[in-house]
């Protein structure tokens, strides 16, 4: 097996695989692809290859944004110090490039957000989605029935859409930033409510009248609890934790905990009666 064909197989085994084939010059050229199983016109994949001194390049998903190293692996003789810088430099080079890529996929992201969130009008509480949940249409939108919700950071400045279908299928405008990014239902005056997604933080503003900022999802509590407590030094921050209890290591309340911690905030966890087996 070729190193190229290597470098393809971690691709794969990351479940990454491209859709078709990938063109890997070896000339650390950031490529960017369809991932297999992505919609037709998407190019989610993003990969970038050095052939020397030794093979090894880097890929990775703007749509999930993970990212991933390879190396080709030698048995003989170690690298010399000229070709451990040269290695060094290359990865510099792959990560640059990787950045510089990513704040492209952001700002048309950025800009697509922008004009379908000016197609989109005011939801009402008719949506069926929000009819089985039982709660408002919060400052949100609706386009083509999908419920539409504004991802923002501290400025205000819209980053990305989260779109919610009738039927709870839930999707982000791909390359869209996340990370650091809310949505907010009302003001805070004394205290501030944080949690993962719509349903929870409308449940808890239609329940205690104070406002709440929706992070997405639990990977993404500690950055925008920072973020908020950037904005608002003083404030009394809740974190209030999806109790993913039959979960493995329940990360709804691990990621919380972490929240809370980093801004000295409070934690509320629900509590579910015990299930029997």
């Amino acid at each position: 097996m070729s190193t190229t064909d290597q470098f393809r197989q971690s691709i794969a085994a990351a479940g990454l695989a491209p859709h078709g084939d990938l063109d890997l010059a070896g000339d650390g050229k950031l490529q960017r692809y369809r991932i297999d199983g992505d919609k037709a016109g998407s190019r989610n994949g993003w990969a970038v290859m050095y052939s020397h001194p030794v093979m090894a390049g880097a890929f990775g998903s703007w749509k999930t944004g993970e990212s991933h190293t390879w190396c080709e692996q030698r048995t003989s003789k170690p690298a010399t110090p000229a070709e451990q810088a040269e290695m060094h430099r290359q990865m510099f080079a792959m990560r640059a490039a990787r950045a510089a890529e990513q704040a492209n996929v952001q700002a048309t992201a950025r800009e697509r957000a922008a004009k379908l969130w000016a197609l989109a009008h005011p939801a009402t509480n008719a949506h069926p989605y929000l009819q089985r949940k039982q709660i408002g249409a919060y400052g949100i939108r609706q386009l083509n029935g999908a419920l539409v919700i504004a991802a923002r950071d501290v400025r205000g400045e819209l980053h990305t859409l989260q779109f919610i279908g009738a039927d709870g299928s839930k999707r982000f405008l791909t390359g869209g930033r996340i990370v650091g990014c809310y949505f907010a239902i009302g003001r805070p005056v004394d205290s501030l409510l944080l949690c993962e997604g719509l349903a929870t933080a409308s449940t808890l503003h239609q329940a205690t009248g104070r406002a709440v900022a929706v992070a997405f999802n639990c990977g993404n509590l500690v950055a925008v609890a920072k973020a908020l407590r950037s904005k608002f030094p003083a404030l009394r921050m809740i974190v209030c934790a999806d109790n993913d209890f039959a979960t493995q290591g329940n990360p709804g309340v691990t990621h919380a905990q972490a929240a809370a911690r980093t801004v000295g905030g409070f934690l509320a966890v629900p509590k579910f009666p015990e299930v029997s087996a």
